[in-house]
C-alpha cells in the first residue's frame, strides 16, 4: 500500500503518499487535497489528520514528539504539515529531520498542502528518493 517515499528507487506510478497534518490545519489541508483531486502527478496522496498538541491552551510536548514519530515510521509518509507554533514547530523539528521527513510548519492548512502537491508534481519526475526530492523541492 505505501509507496515507499525514502527508498532510492522512487515511487511507482499510482502510488499512494502520506502528509500527515496538524490537527489545526487539517480541514484546510484536505479540502485543499479534494479540490485537487487527491493526486499529483502518478501519485494519489491521502492526508491524516494527527491528534491536537494543545491542552489547555498549552503545548503537550509528548504529543507533537508522537506526531513526528508516526510520521517518520510510515514508509508512504511524504511530509508532515505542522505544526502551527514555532514553538511547537522547533520541537519536532529534529525527529523529522533524522527521518528526512519534509516539513512545512507555520503555513495554513490549504496554502501547505498546495505547495506540497506542487512540490509533489516537480519531484515526481525527477527519479531517486521521492521524500528527498519533495524535501529539495520545498527547500
Amino acid at each position: 500500500m505505501g509507496g515507499g517515499c525514502g527508498e532510492s528507487g522512487g515511487a511507482a506510478e499510482g502510488a499512494i503518499v502520506t502528509a500527515y497534518v496538524a490537527e489545526a490545519l487539517c480541514a484546510e489541508a484536505k479540502r485543499e487535497l479534494a479540490h485537487r483531486g487527491g493526486e499529483a502527478g502518478d501519485l494519489r496522496v491521502r492526508a491524516v489528520c494527527l491528534p491536537s498538541a494543545e491542552g489547555g491552551g498549552k503545548l503537550e510536548l509528548a504529543t507533537i514528539g508522537a506526531n513526528a514519530r508516526r510520521a517518520t515510521e510510515d514508509s508512504s509518509s511524504i511530509a508532515y504539515i505542522g505544526e502551527p507554533t514555532q514553538a511547537a514547530s522547533r520541537f519536532a523539528s529534529p525527529i523529522l529531520e533524522e527521518a528526512g521527513v519534509p516539513q512545512l510548519s507555520q503555513t495554513p492548512g490549504a496554502a501547505a498542502m498546495s505547495e506540497l502537491m506542487q512540490a509533489l508534481e516537480r519531484a515526481s519526475a525527477k527519479g531517486g528518493s521521492l521524500r528527498a526530492s519533495v524535501g529539495d523541492e520545498l527547500g
